[in-house]
């Protein structure tokens, strides 16, 4: 600045009579509006660079009544960009500053055009901030995390607020495992099997974003007590063609190759992605401990079983999909999409067990086998809009969606001690069947846009299950194993929804009525299920804009689950022979009420705290019982679940090379019900935080460093233990930052992790303890190529079958 002074007041000399020197700070300041209503323009970007070398030298945010005011600048040569969703971008050069001690440019009013295509992407060198509160969601900007290039979809869940994922890589949405998962915004036949194993092969540069809409409007089905989360991957395609290409090696799991593309010419535009590798075998071990006990003699136990696991998993997966879209005309459009998932895996178990009763028994239990899956869904849409009103529309739907889910296992005992079980074989295969058809119709009306609909899910599920005992003359079918099933669920519904928009409010409210007809039979031994029922479901959502880019939301939402395939499939799993698993085909549907409140406040950082209470009556729970020395695993309509959370989340960017982002999430959670003739109650304290930190010390160089912790669950008969995770990472990009390549460490201070479940009633006390790989090193090298220059057109409206609750 001393150096600008003097520079200044040698130009100057020979007129300082006439005028004084600019000493500075300089300000610039203006006001935004809309060109067409002439109404101010809120939270629009602001990205001031230097005119010279381009490097962004503030960013910051527009105040609610369109003003903007960017102080302590240095005295140079400047230009404005304007940014903001629906609008075009502008670059406005700011003129020369005048003379005076503190020079102040009032750039008037500007005005920004809407745009009639989506934001196109803009270079800006400052930190992009990784969360976004809307008025029913939360977003997470996973291409503005620098570890992204090198993670996986399910390291990156770890990260976003409201969810938690524990050592066994099982998500919860707001501390509750009943939501739903799409992929761009429809469910996915690549998570319709195996959710968990998908989400770890699933490269995260392949994500624009993750939503978690927390209070659904009314359009979306009724499923998903906790609400929805929605992987956007798909990005912007125009006129032209683009795409990625991505190679990653993770130690120990394996190499896997991920790709994007897209293309556009004229009406015609399409988009695809897909991804395949191998997860390397990998041995891992567990411990199981069970003692039982009696009402006469509860501090002294009646058995004692123990067992030390060894499991090895490896095998081969590929998945894709791709999205197709036609303009017939500038009102009718036609698009169409696809998706498929595939994958097989090897499984060997070795359990050495021991159990003490009276008397001693043990034996070593080896089990060879496997599982498979197999998913495709298929889609195809037509648009109508209106020639007066570009948002009236209508859209008519119909998706197809299919997938198997199997599994098999040789099970044999050696080193036999009191044992005597035949050594046995078990097969099962479970998927569904769904055929659905949708109408939609949009209609705006000033500020208010109305919508409705009508729907149909046409669903069938179903189990083939069977298996033999080894007898003296061989192999011979067991009747006991054998059971097929099949489910019928046909969902009709209606709904309508309002949506309006003020100067400083939103409002969003709507209904949904859906009735739900049930024809399920146990083929095997020709046992019928019938069953009906209709429910209405209300969605209410606010947002106020407040002074000083603040703003504030509160939600109401009743939400249903119908129990999945895997929670009603009747099929036994006997694998380990005193640890068995089982569905319950009895389940009924569980609704539940949620409130929320969130404030958020913008401008250097983002803050956001969010109050939300969740009651869940009739909650469909993962139970457990014990007899003859023999541990079930199944679900019952037992549980009655509250949860109480406050979570607070946002970003600070200290300059232009350090970013700081994080969240921590506080609930307590009350789980009572009754089971096996007892009452149940447990409560406490649970807790989730992450926080990040990225340092860019250049413009193609990147550092981060992260780390969280998750406190127990709570279960209606248990509970689990603390975990926590950290990770380091670097990248480096190159080629006019085409190329990338990053490095990310896991875990780097530890090499595995216990994670352990358990279960402690008055008759017994049961703990699953996982020894799971914790340390893990992943590089990956990623590639840009291609040009575009418009964008494609989507469907607004297409189906969401999110009325089934998650399966992972």
């Amino acid at each position: 600045m001393k150096k600008l002074i003097l520079t200044a007041i040698c130009g100057c000399m020979a007129f300082f009579a006439l005028s004084q020197p600019i000493t500075g700070p300089a300000t610039v300041k203006g006001l935004v509006i809309d060109s067409a209503t002439n109404k101010p323009l809120s939270y629009i970007t602001l990205s001031l660079k230097d005119s010279v070398t381009q490097q962004v030298i503030k960013s910051s945010l527009t105040k609610t009544d369109g003003s903007f005011e960017l102080s302590q600048l240095p005295v140079k040569s400047y230009q404005l960009m304007l940014i903001a969703v629906g609008y075009q971008s502008k670059t406005i050069t700011v003129p020369a500053f005048s003379t005076s001690a503190h020079p102040v440019i009032d750039l008037g009013t500007l005005t920004l055009a809407t745009s009639s295509s989506q934001l196109k992407e803009v270079a800006i060198s400052a930190s992009r901030p990784l969360v976004k509160q809307e008025i029913d969601r939360l977003s997470y900007d996973v291409q503005a995390d620098p570890d992204s290039k090198a993670l996986t979809a399910m390291d990156m869940m770890r990260r976003v607020p409201l969810l938690s994922v524990d050592g066994d890589d099982n998500i919860q949405l707001q501390g509750s495992g009943s939501y739903r998962i799409f992929i761009n915004g429809k469910p996915s036949a690549l998570l319709a099997n195996s959710p968990k194993d998908v989400l770890r092969s699933m490269p995260a540069n392949t994500i624009q974003k993750i939503e978690v809409i927390t209070t659904p409007p009314s359009k979306y089905d009724s499923e998903g007590l906790a609400g929805i989360i929605n992987i956007i991957t798909f990005k912007k395609t125009a006129d032209g063609y683009n795409g990625t290409l991505s190679t990653r090696y993770s130690y120990p799991y394996g190499p896997s190759i991920s790709g994007t593309g897209t293309i556009k010419n004229n009406k015609f535009g399409a988009s695809a992605f897909f991804g395949t590798g191998r997860q390397t075998t990998t041995r891992v071990t567990a411990d199981n401990f069970r003692q039982t006990f009696t009402a006469q003699q509860p501090d002294v136990p009646t058995s004692l079983f123990k067992q030390q696991v060894s499991m090895a998993n490896g095998g081969n997966y590929l998945y894709g999909g791709g999205e197709m879209s036609y303009e017939l005309d500038t009102l009718n459009l036609l698009t169409a999409n696809i998706n498929y998932s595939l994958g097989k895996f090897k499984q060997e178990f070795s359990r050495n067990t021991q159990f003490y009763t009276t008397t001693q028994q043990s034996y070593l239990l080896l089990s060879n086998g496997g599982m498979n899956w197999q998913g495709i869904d298929a889609g195809l849409n037509y648009q109508l809009g209106f020639k007066h009103k570009k948002d009236q529309l209508l859209t008519a739907s119909y998706r197809y969606s299919y997938y198997l889910n199997g599994q098999n296992s040789n099970v044999n005992a050696v080193n036999r001690v009191n044992f005597s079980n035949p050594d046995y074989n078990q097969k099962n295969d479970a998927g569904a069947r769904e055929h659905t058809f949708q109408l939609d119709y949009v209609h705006p009306v000033n500020q208010l846009t109305i919508e409705g609909g009508a729907k149909a899910i046409l669903r069938s599920n179903f189990s083939e299950a069977s298996g033999q005992q080894l007898l003296a003359n061989g192999y011979t079918d067991d009747p006991t194993r054998r059971n097929d099933f099949k489910y019928h669920q046909d969902v009709y519904s209606l709904y309508n929804s309002y949506q309006l928009k003020l100067s400083k409010y939103t409002f969003k409210a709507g209904a949904r009525l859906e009735h739900t007809r049930i024809d399920a039979n146990f083929i095997t031994n020709n046992t019928p299920l019938m069953m009906n029922y209709t429910n209405l479901v209300p969605s209410v959502s606010a947002m106020r804009s407040l002074p000083n880019n603040q703003s504030i939301t509160f939600g109401y939402t009743s939400r249903l689950e119908r129990p999945y395939i895997q929670q009603l499939n009747p099929f036994v799993d006997r694998t380990n022979v005193q640890y068995i698993s089982t569905g319950n085909p009895n389940l009924r549907p569980v609704t539940s009420q949620l409130f929320e409140l969130t404030h958020t406040k913008t401008g250097k950082g983002t803050l956001s705290n969010k109050i939300s209470y969740m009651y869940t009556g009739n909650s469909i729970v993962q139970v457990l019982s014990v007899a003859n020395g023999v541990s079930t695993n199944t679900y019952d309509n037992v549980g009655t679940v509250k949860i109480l959370r406050w979570n607070v989340s946002g970003n600070y960017a200290f300059n232009n090379k350090l970013n700081l982002n994080f969240y921590s999430g506080l609930f307590y959670v009350w789980v009572t019900g009754p089971y096996n003739g007892r009452f149940y109650s447990n409560r406490g304290i649970r807790t989730n935080t992450f926080a990040n930190v990225t340092y860019k010390p250049a413009d193609t160089w990147s550092f981060g460093a992260s780390g969280g912790y998750n406190r127990r669950y709570i279960l209606l008969q248990g509970s689990s233990n603390d975990y926590v995770y950290s990770s380091l990472s670097g990248s480096k990009s190159f080629l006019n930052k085409n190329a990338t390549i990053t490095l990310v460490v896991n875990n780097p201070y530890q090499k595995t992790f216990a994670f352990t479940q358990y279960s402690d009633t008055p008759d017994f006390y049961q703990s699953n303890t996982s020894y799971q790989i914790y340390r893990t090193f992943n590089i990956s090298f990623s590639y840009k190529f291609g040009g575009l220059s418009s964008d494609i057109k989507k469907n607004k409206r297409n189906i969401n079958n999110d009325d089934k609750s998650s399966s992972n």
